[in-house]
């Protein structure tokens, strides 16, 4: 199971990427833009996501996804269980989620590094 733990050691790596404890849970952001947040309960992980493509999301995978609260169905945002995926879907989902608030030629030069 995927733990904050792990996310934390992932995220740590993404340029330009800050930690912070907003209302007892824990975030992740590039600037001001959130694109990791877990629930109190670390049992939950939202994440960016594009609105249009979320319906599909949950929809074929409902035991792993949900939609986000109603208050937050106007971001870009999906939320997982943790309990659901893998290291490697973890590392994935917060990567395009990061990939989303960076500006590109960040985001370009985090894939010329990775493909190194």
């Amino acid at each position: 199971m995927v733990t904050v733990d792990d996310v934390r050691r992932f995220a740590r790596t993404l340029p330009r990427t800050s930690e912070h404890l907003i209302r007892d849970r824990v975030k992740f952001r590039v600037g001001k833009i959130v694109y990791v947040a877990f629930s109190h309960d670390e049992t939950l992980m939202g994440f960016g996501f594009p609105k249009e493509e979320r319906e599909a999301l949950v929809a074929a995978e409902p035991a792993k996804f949900l939609m986000p609260r109603e208050s937050d169905l106007r971001f870009n945002w999906v939320v997982v269980r943790l309990a659901a995926i893998e290291a490697e879907e973890m590392r994935e989902l917060v990567l395009e989620a990061w990939r989303m608030c960076v500006p590109k030629k960040v985001r370009l030069e985090q894939q010329l590094a990775a493909e190194r």
